[in-house]
This record gives C-alpha cells, structure tokens and sequence, in this order.
C-alpha cells in the first residue's frame, strides 16, 4: 500500500509541478520520488496562486468585470469599447455564475492542502496546517464579503452535498478561530520543518517565514474584528480588536505579503490584469476611474504616476445633428468631468459641431458608470489608461505589479483607526503616517515624495477634525492602497461609505446606467446558478434578504 500511495503522490507532484510554471522552480525530475522526497509543500503552490490569480476567465469576469469596477478603480465604456460602463450593473448570469463558480470551486484546493497537513493526513505537518488555516480564512473573508451568507461549518463535510449557508457573523467568529489556532500552532517556530519539510520557496506570500506568516493571521484578524465592529448583534469585534493589537502585526519590519505574478505560465493557468488587456479587442481597453485619478491629483498623490498613466489628449470633435435630445446635457457632462479633473482644454463652438481640444500628458479619470447612450461622447484617448507596470503582460520576461495579499499599509491604517475609537492605545497620526509610508513602498515612490505629501497634505493628517473626518481619511487611504486589489477596495466603500460619490450611487438616467439596482451602489453578487441547486438557498435568501446586488450585507454600515 505504502508503494502504492508513494507512486500515486509521485504522478500527483508531477502534475502539480507541470501546470505550475515559474512559480516555484520544482518541476526538474523527470523521474520517480521516494517517499521521503514527498511533502505537502508541493501542493501549497497551486493553493496560494488560485485564489489570487485565478486563470484569465475568472480573472475577467470576478475582478475586473465586477469588483475592480464596483471600487471605482477602472472603468469601461468609451467610444472605442465593446460594452457600456453599464456592463455587471446589469446583472449578467453568465459573469456571475463565472465569479461564483471559481470561489465555490476553490474550496476544493485548500480542504486538499488541510486534509494532507492534518494529524493524521498523509503528510502530517502541523506547521504547514497553520499555513493552510490562514489561507482558508483569506478565503472566506474574500468569499463572504463578496456573496454574504455562504456555506461554511458545514462545508467539506464528507457525504454533505448540500451544506447550510452561514450567516456572516458565525462566518466571522470561525475565521477569528481558525487564525486564533494557526497563531498557537506557530508558535515561536520560524520554518515548517527541515529539508523537504520546509515550505521555503514553494510558499508565494511568505517564503516560508513563519513569523511573517503570523503577523499576517494577526492582521487579517484585526481587519475582520474592524469590519465586524458595529455590525448587528456584534459581540466579538472588540475583544477580538484588543486581542489583536496586543500582538505583533504586520509592520515596516515584515513589509507587506505580496504574490509576485509569474512570467512563465500560461493565463489560461494563472492571469494578470495584463493578460486580459493586450489579446481580447475592444474590451481591453479600459481605462482610469475619475474618482481615483482626482483623489489622487487633488492630494498631489505621488502614486499618480505609478497607478496611471496620462491621457493622449488630442482633438475631439462632437456633433449635434439632432438625433440625440440629450447632447447638450451629455457634452456639458464631459466638459465639467474635465473640469473636475483641473485639465487644461479648449472649447470651439462653429455651428452643430463642437470641438475640445485636450493638451496631452494630463491625467485625466473617466467618470463610473456611464451608459450606452453617452458612450459615442466619451473619448477614449481623453482618458488615462492604467500604468505599463499595472497591465505588464506575464509570460514576456518583465515582472507586472504583484497581486496584493495584505499589506502593512492596512496594518497601520487599522491601528490608526482603533486609536480614533479609543479602542487603542497608539498615537493616530504616527501609525496613519506609518501606513501612507508602507503604502508608497508598495509603488516604489521616493522617501522624499512621501515625506512632502506627508508634510504638505491634508489627507495625510487626522490629527485634527471629528471623529467622522479621520475615519474618511483612513478610509479613502484604505480605498487607494487597495488599487489592484479590487474585492477589498470595494469592501472598504460598502463598510465605510467612502469614496461618498461611488457609495450614493447614481441617478440621471441620461448620463449613468441605472441598471437592476436603479442606480444604487452595488452591495454584494448574486449567487450563480449552481448555488439554486442546494436546497439551503431558499432559507439563505429568506434570512439574509433577497439575492439582488442591492442587498446589504451584515457587516456593511
């Protein structure tokens, strides 16, 4: 039998290692493993990179379809693109079941992970356990957020097919203890064990670092209990808070954990925002949202030119030949959306035809949401496209901008915030500081930059102001260190209301897509249509509310 498990685990690494790429270099035999050479470490791989970098058709239709845009963070719709801005707030099943189906479907990867790590599980490692515990619980944060109520305790249950849906405050409780328990089994240990044991480069967000991996359980409970705090019935997030700042964080010291993108693999294996930017036609070519490029040009945001880059410009030319009843109001729209953005143009009225011309190399957002009517009006070169390092294409040798886990930014940003409550002891404005510092790292702006924006910015002081004033600042910090990370962006809006103009919505029918919602902001996906099958449904939508993007989530303020 032992034979037998060894050859089958030994056909199980080469198939692992054969779809995993560059990401950890193990595919070099090319022959048999004994049994000593095997390990769980070899399964951690195609874990990590599956919930953060899904293959290209989850990749389009989860992230860039709905969550980067419900952030506000990047836009469709101008002239030159296949859809509206309107597209996913109209619902569409299709999307929505592709969304659903690959975070339903990712279950299967972590259960496999735990199941081998367990005691007991065929390679037991109660270190590498701790590791997949804290990737489960990524999971559900992400998961829960995005969908509410999802099936949990009773997930993975052998001979359950049709598991409860949990309502998100049992959800959050039993990720608070899953991380709880990964912490103690680390303990003081730094590595999962040695030689083949040890995680080491197989491991894409920690290297194997046990400590890191800690202070990321730490964090990513300490962003939970903030979420949950204040919630309905809430009767954890303050102990669960406390509990966490008593305890080593992620910080200046550990950095962020990030996921570097691979340049090997295929994107129908693992994809990048630059993969579904370069071979997919029109509907490629995105472009900025306007509220994220004028929050960054208003604060003289050094990361502006790292998230962006800046618009064409040109001459565009607009007709009036009586066909559309609402040009004027359309083209006043456009005019005051570069007003908004401070651009410098010119305005040329000679009969029906209007003419602006736009100086080039300005930075210039397009406004969210618009609809098809107004579509033919929105220029595509007046806007700006996302930077080169943002929609770097893998597989070319150039490496594209990692795919954020959680960062240290966030560390001190929720630090900040306890303190403005009153629920921790830290000065404000020194982990604020701390926060706008790690989140510049990120893009590799200059020490100098930060310290004058530091030094010069309201937005980089809540020193002074109400309560309510600091919490929209930490906000809207939280809101940009998120750009590329859209599912946590768009939780921000939904928790704290901010950016305000996403979190209101819409309303001229002229100008945005109203859409399912009628103009309202978005405040979760609709479950796909697989979820239907699962008799628990009915009870889900019964509790929780109607399965509309409207309906709002437990945690949402």
């Amino acid at each position: 039998m032992k034979t037998f498990k060894t050859f089958i685990y030994s056909i199980l690494f080469l198939s692992v290692a054969s779809c995993t790429g560059d990401f950890d270099e193990i595919n070099t035999k090319k022959y048999g493993f004994e049994s000593s050479e095997l390990s769980a470490k070899y399964f951690i791989t195609e874990t990590q990179y599956q919930l953060y970098a899904p293959n290209r058709y989850p990749y389009w239709r989860a992230h860039l379809i709905h969550a980067d845009r419900f952030a506000g963070h990047f836009t469709f719709g101008h002239d030159q693109s296949w859809w509206s801005d309107g597209l996913s707030y109209v619902y569409n099943g299709g999307y929505t079941d592709a969304s659903w189906g690959w975070l339903a479907g990712y279950f299967g990867n972590v259960k496999k992970f735990l199941d081998l790590t367990k005691e007991g599980g065929d390679f037991e490692n109660e270190k590498m356990y701790a590791t997949g515990l804290i990737i489960k619980s990524l999971y559900y944060q992400m998961y829960t957020d995005i969908f509410g109520m999802i099936p949990y305790t009773e997930a993975g249950i052998e001979g359950n097919l049709t598991p409860k849906y949990d309502d998100q405050k049992t959800i959050y409780k039993g990720i608070i203890s899953d991380l709880n328990k990964a912490m103690t089994l680390i303990g003081s240990a730094t590595k999962t064990g040695d030689g083949v044991n040890d995680l080491a480069e197989n491991d894409l967000y920690c290297g194997g670092d046990l400590q890191k991996w800690k202070k990321l359980a730490n964090t990513l409970k300490l962003r939970i209990a903030m979420r949950a705090l204040g919630a309905p019935g809430d009767d954890f997030a303050n102990t669960a808070i406390t509990e966490a700042l008593a305890a080593p964080l992620l910080d200046d010291g550990t950095g962020s954990v990030t996921m570097k993108k691979d340049v090997k693999i295929g994107q129908w294996g693992s994809a990048a925002y630059g993969d579904v930017w370069h071979n997919f036609g029109g509907g490629s070519d995105w472009t900025m949202g306007a509220t994220l490029i004028n929050t960054l040009k208003n604060s003289n945001d050094p990361r502006l030119a790292a998230y962006a880059k800046a618009a064409p410009g040109g001459e565009f030319t607009f007709d009036d030949d009586g066909s559309n009843p609402n040009f004027q109001d359309q083209l006043n729209f456009i005019t005051t959306n570069l007003d908004n953005a401070n651009a410098s143009y010119t305005k040329t009225v000679t009969g029906t035809t209007t003419k602006i011309t736009v100086a080039p190399g300005q930075y210039i957002g397009q406004p969210t949401r618009l609809n098809s009517l107004i579509k033919p009006m929105v220029k595509y070169n007046m806007f700006s496209k996302p930077s080169d390092l943002v929609i770097q294409e893998t597989g070319k040798g150039t490496d594209a901008y990692p795919e954020i886990i959680l960062t240290s930014a966030e560390a001190y940003f929720l630090q900040a915030e306890a303190a403005v409550r009153t629920i921790g002891s830290g000065n404000a404005q020194s982990l604020f500081e701390k926060g706008i510092r790690e989140a510049m790292k990120l893009w590799k702006v200059p020490s100098g930059d930060v310290d004058t924006y530091i030094a010069t910015q309201a937005a980089a002081n809540i020193s002074a102001g109400t309560m309510a004033e600091k919490l929209e600042k930490i906000a809207l910090q939280r809101w940009l260190v998120s750009y590329t990370d859209g599912f946590e962006a768009w939780a921000v809006v939904r928790d704290y209301g901010y950016p305000t103009e996403l979190a209101v919505g819409v309303s001229d029918a002229k100008i945005f897509e109203l859409g399912t919602l009628n103009g309202k902001y978005p405040q979760r996906m609709r479950y796909g249509s697989g979820a239907q099958s699962n008799p628990n449904y009915t009870q889900a939508i019964g509790t929780q509310g109607s399965d509309e993007q409207g309906t709002t989530l437990w945690f949402a303020k």
